[in-house]
């Protein structure tokens, strides 16, 4: 039996007025349907109107734009021509929005229960308690945990994503015809990811919602939605089910956001890199260091998250720093860059000790460890020009100024590949992309040896993301500048650096070069990590849920552990009485490659194989039987 439509797009369009006071089209003429139970995936770099279109669900358009066209019918009623006090009530109760940054959404300062029920109790789709009863029931199903008492908690005591899953209950609480899920979780670490995924999957099924899914990252469309519609440019290049649009595309734009899909970490994505940089002294090292927050209390700080790590980076290199939120890695270049004192152990710049703090520190080493910060759109001051921007620390360290400081910022605007008019742009006139590239760009401009590059390409889309790492690898290779690039994707560490450091809740599990990292033996995290890359393949969330990793390192959380293995709570091979109570030996492999692991090298090795030959079996027999991994 065909299920009822629920949603139509047709022919829609919006515009916005330029400066001149010109009409410019942003949605050209968009026609798509969600029937009842659906989700479907609105697809699309950035700036191809995926979210414009999404909130057009709501009535709504951002500062700027205006509906001239086209309708937008909710049960066969046109949402865009309803009165304004219609469209509030619609809002929430009849279509949900959720939003990118959980953290956002949330107020910090009132419980999570009052927020999760407040749209459905304010819309009178249901008494409060109801409403609470209600929200119990979603914190079940979306497998959150206490689900009887985190309704009380407030929201800086869960995690990232447990607070995404909790505004997935906040929208679903009113029972909402439609919910609008605006890239719910481009911003989340691999496990998280896969987490968050698997309830909304469940969830969806279970409520048979309607949903609109918005996001850039097709190996995620593949595991949740019904049927995809790929934009660009604000109109619709193709438009199908699911299943035809990932394995028999026929647009050409479609095909090139697949060839952006990340792939699978493997040995040979590691980049060589050659000997004309070196020097006989790492560009930057830490040495077992300890660092954390709250004051120092016995030579260790209240909170502790980084416990006795050393890292090195060789002049001219990039060392890729992995691993899930909360595990330490910004902490470690905060504490590189001078933000954070550390507590115990040395950073050494170029084989001389470093003070802790920024503000003990010389000009000229300030000058050689440079921040690039993870979101250019607070990084960035809205009132200056570009120019003024790049110009601050050609002035500052250098001293450059008047037509000399212009034209250095035009060359460094040309070695970002960016024209030299955007010197006198504000940052609201540059996409997301681009404003990534100025925020490298005042970074290049102090002329450092090492650049700490905190999560720069997370919130961007695969093609821009891409275009990034290309042109991080272009400045290395030209200047010879040093990388720490801190991630939680390993498939970009993987491509773009030469070796890798994992780490989990504040201690290196593993490091290396790149490739005997992405080899077997694997630290067992380190396996966990690369089995939680979504692959583009329709069911490889099914699938990937049923090995026994899967199932022990996604249920349960992180804990900072004084002694034994942090990991030993969510590891498949833990040893009772030995991993918990006993720091892990370092195991020294080939290359520099090390495994901080109980186990031995042959115990990890053999683990592997009987992996690979369970899933061997698996891929033959058909999906008729769970995994068990050993």
């Amino acid at each position: 039996m065909a299920k009822e439509k629920l949603f139509e797009v047709k022919d829609l369009r919006i515009s916005a007025y330029n400066d001149e006071k010109v009409e410019i089209p942003i949605v050209k003429g968009v026609t798509f349907d969600i029937h009842e139970g659906e989700v479907v995936a609105l697809i699309g770099e950035s700036g191809s109107g995926k979210t414009t279109i999404s909130l057009a669900a709501l009535a709504y358009t951002k500062p700027g734009l205006h509906f001239t066209g086209g309708e937008v019918l909710l049960r066969g009623k046109d949402v865009l021509t309803m009165a304004p006090l219609e469209q509030r009530a619609l809002r929430g109760a009849n279509v949900a929005y959720l939003a990118q940054s959980a953290a956002a959404t949330f107020n910090p300062a009132i419980t999570i229960g009052e927020q999760v029920t407040e749209s459905a109790v304010l819309h009178g789709v249901l008494n409060q308690a109801e409403a609470t009863k209600r929200a119990e029931a979603l914190y079940h199903a979306l497998e959150l945990p206490d689900p009887n008492r985190i309704g009380y908690r407030y929201p800086h005591q869960v995690s990232g994503g447990q607070l995404q899953r909790l505004m997935a209950a906040m929208a679903l609480c009113g029972k909402p015809d439609l919910m609008v899920l605006d890239e719910p979780t481009t911003a989340l670490d691999v496990t998280t990811q896969i987490e968050v995924l698997k309830a909304f999957k469940k969830v969806i099924k279970e409520e048979n919602a309607a949903a609109i899914y918005v996001t850039h990252d097709l190996a995620v469309v593949a595991q949740i939605a019904d049927y995809i519609v790929v934009l660009y440019s604000g109109e619709i290049m193709e438009q199908g089910p699911v299943e035809q649009i990932i394995n028999h595309p026929s647009h050409a734009y479609t095909k090139r956001l697949m060839d952006a899909v990340r792939p699978t970490p493997t040995a040979g994505m590691g980049v060589q890199v050659g000997d004309e940089h070196d020097r006989d002294v790492p560009a930057i090292e830490m040495e077992h260091l300890t660092a954390g927050y709250g004051g120092i209390v016995d030579g260790e700080p209240i909170a502790t998250i980084l416990r006795d790590v050393s890292v090195k980076v060789e002049n001219g290199h990039v060392v890729g720093v992995i691993g899930e939120s909360g595990c330490g890695k910004s902490t470690m270049a905060r504490v590189m860059a001078g933000l954070l004192p550390q507590a115990k152990g040395h950073v050494r710049l170029e084989g001389k000790e470093l003070n802790g703090s920024l503000n003990d520190r010389k000009l000229d080493e300030l000058q050689k460890v440079q921040f690039v910060f993870q979101m250019a759109d607070t990084a960035l001051n809205p009132k200056q020009v570009i120019g003024d921007i790049i110009g601050r620390p050609l002035e500052f360290y250098h001293g450059i100024k008047g037509k000399k400081k212009h034209a250095k910022v035009a060359e460094i605007l040309e070695m970002v590949e960016l024209p030299a008019e955007f010197a006198s742009r504000y940052p609201m006139e540059l996409s997301g992309g681009q404003k990534q590239r100025i925020n490298m760009a005042r970074s290049l401009a102090a002329n450092p040896e090492v650049m700490l590059c905190d999560e720069v390409t997370s919130a961007l889309d695969s093609i821009v993301g891409a275009n990034v790492i290309k042109l991080l690898t272009a400045l290395r290779d030209k200047t010879g500048v040093s990388f720490v690039f801190i991630s939680h994707d390993l498939s970009t560490v993987g491509s773009f650096a030469d070796e890798i450091v994992v780490l989990y809740a504040g201690r290196v599990v593993e490091q290396g070069p790149t490739d005997e990292v992405l080899s077997p033996p694997y630290h067992p995290y380190t396996r966990l990590l690369i089995s939680s890359v979504p692959e583009l393949r329709i069911g490889w969330l099914e699938d990937t849920m049923q090995k026994r990793e899967m199932a022990a390192g996604i249920a349960r959380g992180v804990e900072i552990t004084k002694i034994g293995c942090p990991f030993f709570n969510r590891c498949p091979m833990a040893i009772e009485n030995t991993c918990d109570v006993k720091d892990a030996p370092i195991r020294e492999l080939k290359d520099g490659h090390q495994i901080a692991c109980h186990l031995s090298i042959d115990q990890l090795n053999e683990s592997e194989a009987n992996t690979q030959q369970i899933l061997h079996g698996y891929e033959k027999i058909g999906k008729d039987k769970p995994l068990e991994t050993g």
